[in-house]
């Protein structure tokens, strides 16, 4: 800060806001950010520290280290890709779903399974029944994609499918469509979220343990590399992350962390990096303090393209672009005053926009009950719409730029999120870090300390601990899943069973395992024991008879 502007700083606060301070206090209330990061009072150039430059900090768009955004002209050039996220009940009724959002201008499919299908069991399985259909849709086989798929044009749009252990699977799937469809397999796009290290962190939904399930992975880099260029082979998630209680800070760190250990894994399975780097794609949460989020995503893509970079060796620019798509924050939705989720959907969907994201998806006002009603899946898009074409924020890029308490909020994050970083990598790397549970333990002790401030009233969620009314409308229509959607998947299954060729599925699986237990890619194996009608189920026991399964210490 310059001698007249310090000067003029000690000015305002002797002969300014002292003076009113004492007559009139500030709020008493929590200035601090989530991450319980103190919020100054006043941001300017003192706060940003006398190393700060901007070529080195900030730079243009699509240059590194990318802070500004990963393409030159963002929003200007193309909006960010619209996906509402949609699966629930049967492929049939998923598939009206898709329809319907596409001609309200959605522009790209995302993709929602349930635990089942998640999990590499079949619709008739023990552990599948009551939860078919329920949090997504249900798919056994090629058969039940092909409705799903049914009448979409896979040249003409890009697909995401929120999937892990079973991402092989379902991307076989998708692929034997494509074909089937004659799409050339250069032109085939989507992602595949297929992050299993999150999965022992934050959700569960694993399977196999962390080094055959890591084998697998970079067995779908390497296939996608050679035959499908245009799709992101992973999805590296910070989203389940924040919504398991994580704060900012941890959001950024341990996923940016599993990226590393994906990268590591990669590059020992004798991939460049430069060969797939350009190729990963990342998916963040958007929570409600406006100021921070921006400042979040800045801060994560400036810290991968140095981590890329410097740590990794990329030579090639585009390898050190973080592309990510964000989901507005679920567990931030409320059943109390549920009309109030729409307005903080919009909130964070603008932090996502001001931050740069290349694709979003807003949850709905109803989540905290169930799966999205037609309605309000539309009221949804719709914000994202209005976001786009009537708010502004998407006519120039990176608006907050320059901005001392989002710099100053940026540098933070960066900081604390390499320190995060530098221990874990003092554990060993990610994979280690998450066996020995600091990963699981520093979330849940950030969950521990946020549900305290909000049962204290320090922290104010509106319409649950400040603000209460008695609710003078009905509760909101929601979603039902049938219970007859479970009866007729396992009767379909059976009929699969007893159409397709039997002796064919075993022959494909029994080649599968031949080459799970070798060091062939896994990939071409499922392929072709997808388009033999062999079950998600039977591919995934097949796999557990070799590899066994994940269990926590």
């Amino acid at each position: 800060m310059s001698d007249a502007t310090n000067k003029g700083r000690r000015q305002w606060e002797e002969q300014v806001l002292e003076p009113l301070v004492a007559k009139r206090p500030e709020r008493q209330e929590l200035f601090e950010t989530p991450s319980e990061s103190e919020v100054d009072r006043l941001y300017d150039p003192d706060s940003l520290g006398s190393d700060w430059r901007y070529e080195d900090q900030l730079g243009y768009p699509g240059t590194y280290p990318f802070t500004r955004g990963v393409q030159p002209t963002m929003y200007r050039g193309r909006l960010w890709t619209m996906r509402q996220y949609a699966g629930f009940a049967t492929a049939e009724e998923t598939n009206a779903r898709y329809k319907y959002l596409l001609e309200q201008g959605q522009t790209g499919l995302s993709v929602a399974f349930d635990l089942p299908t998640q999990m590499g069991y079949d619709s008739d399985h023990v552990l599948a029944k009551g939860e078919v259909g329920r949090t997504g849709v249900s798919i056994s086989s090629l058969a039940d994609f092909e409705v799903l798929m049914d009448g979409l044009p896979l040249d003409r749009i890009s697909t995401s499918m929120t999937i892990n252990s079973t991402a092989s699977s379902l991307l076989a799937m998708y692929l034997t469509l494509a074909d089937r469809q004659s799409v050339p397999r250069d032109k085939v796009r989507g992602t595949i979220q297929n992050d299993i290290l999150k999965e022992y962190v934050a959700r569960g939904t694993y399977i196999f343990p962390v080094q055959p399930s890591m084998r697998i992975i970079t067995d779908i880099f390497s296939f996608c590399r050679s035959e499908l260029p245009r799709w992101n082979p992973i999805s590296i998630s910070g989203y389940h992350i924040r919504e398991a209680g994580s704060t900012a800070v941890q959001e950024v760190a341990f996923t940016l962390a599993n990226g590393i250990a994906y990268v590591d894994a990669a590059l020992k399975a004798g991939l460049e990096v430069d060969a797939f780097a350009g190729r990963l794609s990342f998916f963040f949460a958007s929570h409600n303090n406006i100021l921070e989020e921006v400042a979040k995503f800045r801060a994560a893509r400036r810290l991968w393209a140095k981590i890329v970079k410097e740590r990794f060796g990329a030579k090639k620019d585009r390898s050190c672009a973080l592309r990510f798509h964000t989901q507005t924050c679920g567990h931030t939705l409320t059943a109390q005053q549920p009309d109030n989720n729409v307005v903080r959907v919009a909130y964070q969907a603008l932090a996502a926009v001001l931050g740069g994201t290349q694709s979003l998806h807003t949850n709905s006002r109803d989540e905290a009950f169930a799966l999205p009603t037609k309605e309000s899946v539309t009221i949804a898009l719709r914000t994202q719409q209005i976001l786009a074409h009537e708010s502004g924020v998407a006519d120039t890029i990176d608006p907050f730029a320059g901005s001392y308490v989002v710099e100053a909020m940026t540098d933070r994050i960066e900081r604390e999120a390499e320190a995060y970083i530098e221990k874990i990598d003092s554990l060993g790397g990610a994979a280690r870090s998450i066996e020995a549970g600091f990963m699981q333990d520093e979330i849940a002790t950030a969950a521990y300390r946020t549900q305290k401030a909000i049962e204290s009233g320090r922290r104010i969620v509106v319409g649950v601990n400040k603000f209460q009314a008695e609710e003078d409308k009905g509760p909101l229509k929601t979603l039902r899943i049938d219970s007859g959607v479970e009866e007729g998947q396992v009767k379909r299954l059976a009929d699969l069973r007893a159409g397709r060729d039997n002796e064919k599925v075993s022959a494909t699986l029994g080649r599968l395992q031949d080459v799970a237990r070798g060091d062939e890619n896994v990939m071409p194996a499922i392929i072709e024991a997808v388009q033999a009608y062999a079950t998600i189920g039977e591919i995934s026991d097949s796999l557990r008879e070799v590899y066994g399964v994940y269990r926590p210490a």
